[in-house]
C-alpha cells in the first residue's frame, strides 16, 4: 500500500504538470472504492495550479479557463475546482507520451498540453480497484477531518504525543510533575485514562498522526529500541521524544529515496522507490538483528506483522 512517503514522492512527480491545461479526460472504469464523479469531464480547460498532501490524499487545484473574451485579464465565471485522490492498495499515477495506448486497470485518463507543447496523459492505475478520485468539496469534510497530525510537521512533537497518550496537557503546570529533570503526567489531574494499547498500533492511527504506515513505524520503533507491543501509557517522555526524533527521520529518508517498493508502486515518472533496500527489520524476520546479530522475530499487532529485535527492543 502506498504510504506517506510515497504519497508525498507521487506529489513531486507531479511537478511537470503545473501550470498545464486539461485537454480530455476519458474515465473507463468509475467503480473505484466510491465510484468517480460522472462529471469529471468538467475539468476540461482548466489548469492544474498546485498539488497538496494530506496524509495519503493527494489534493489537485485546479484553475479555471481564462474567458474566451478576453483572455489576458478576464476570468470565466467557473469555479476553481479540486480532486481528491487516494491511491488505495495499488493504486499509481503515471505519466505517458500522447497516445499511449491504456492498460489494463488504467482506469482514468487525463491529457494535459495544449496545441503548441508536448502532451502529456496522466494515467490512474489501480489493479486492485481500493483507490478513490472524488470531487473535494463533496468529500474533503469527509475525509480529511478527523485526520490527526503531520508527522513532518512542527505540530507533531513529543509535547503532541506524550500529551496525546497521558491524556493531559503538558501546558498546564499543575498536571505535571518535574522528576530527575523529566516530564510525567500527574496522575491526580489527568481526567481520562492514559492510552494503554501498544505504542505501534497508536503511532499507526491516523487520528494520532497520519502516514505512519507499517513500514515506518516498524523501523522507527527498531532505532528508538521500543518494543512494538509496549503499552503506550508506559513509554516515559524522553522516549517519546526519542520515537518522534526517528519517525521525522525515517520518512524523511524515505521520500528521499522516492518511497518503499515492495510490490507495484511507481511514481507518476514510473520510477520505483529504494527505500526498502535500507530496511533494518520489517520483512526480515528470522534473520539476524543489523546491529546485535539476535534472530529477529516477529508479533502481528492488529493483524500486521510486527519484526522486532527480541535484545535491542525488550519488552519491560
Amino acid at each position: 500500500m502506498p504510504e506517506l512517503p510515497e504519497v508525498e514522492t507521487t506529489k513531486t512527480s507531479l511537478t511537470p504538470l503545473l501550470g498545464q491545461q486539461v485537454i480530455d479526460v476519458k474515465v473507463f472504469q468509475p467503480k473505484l472504492r466510491w465510484s468517480m464523479p460522472d462529471d469529471l469531464d468538467a475539468l476540461d480547460g482548466y489548469t492544474l495550479g498546485s498539488i497538496e498532501r494530506r496524509a495519503k490524499y493527494l489534493i489537485l487545484n485546479f484553475l479555471p479557463p481564462l474567458s474566451k473574451h478576453n483572455a489576458t485579464t478576464e476570468l470565466a465565471t467557473l469555479a476553481p475546482r479540486q480532486l481528491l485522490i487516494h491511491l488505495g492498495m495499488s493504486g499509481s499515477l503515471q505519466q505517458h507520451s500522447k497516445g499511449t495506448e491504456k492498460r489494463k486497470h488504467d482506469h482514468l485518463v487525463m491529457v494535459f498540453g495544449s496545441t503548441d507543447k508536448k502532451q502529456i496523459q496522466l494515467h490512474y492505475h489501480d489493479p486492485r480497484r481500493f483507490g478513490s478520485v472524488l470531487w473535494h468539496e463533496d468529500y474533503g469534510a469527509k475525509l480529511l477531518d478527523h485526520l490527526g497530525a503531520e508527522p513532518l510537521s512542527e505540530e507533531f512533537t513529543a509535547d503532541y504525543l506524550y500529551q496525546l497518550i497521558q491524556r493531559t496537557n503538558l501546558s498546564d503546570k499543575t498536571a505535571i510533575e518535574t522528576t530527575a529533570g523529566k516530564k510525567t503526567a500527574s496522575k491526580a489531574k489527568s481526567k481520562k485514562r492514559p492510552i494503554m494499547r501498544a505504542i505501534k498500533s497508536v503511532i499507526m492511527e491516523q487520528q494520532v498522526v497520519v502516514g505512519v504506515g507499517n513500514i515506518y513505524a516498524t523501523e522507527s520503533l527498531y532505532l528508538s529500541g521500543i518494543h512494538p507491543a509496549t503499552p503506550a501509557h508506559q513509554l516515559s517522555y524522553d522516549d517519546i521524544v526519542i520515537l518522534v526524533d526517528h519517525i521525522k527521520t525515517i520518512l524523511q529518508k524515505a521520500i528521499a529515496l522516492g518511497g518503499s517498493t515492495l510490490r507495484d508502486f511507481t511514481v507518476a515518472s514510473g520510477q520505483t522507490g529504494y527505500f526498502q533496500q535500507t530496511l533494518n527489520v520489517y520483512g526480515r524476520q528470522g534473520e539476524a538483528c543489523p546491529h546485535c546479530q539476535t534472530t529477529l522475530e516477529n508479533i502481528k499487532l492488529n493483524g500486521r506483522a510486527s519484526v522486532y529485535c527480541p535484545n535491542c527492543q525488550p519488552l519491560a
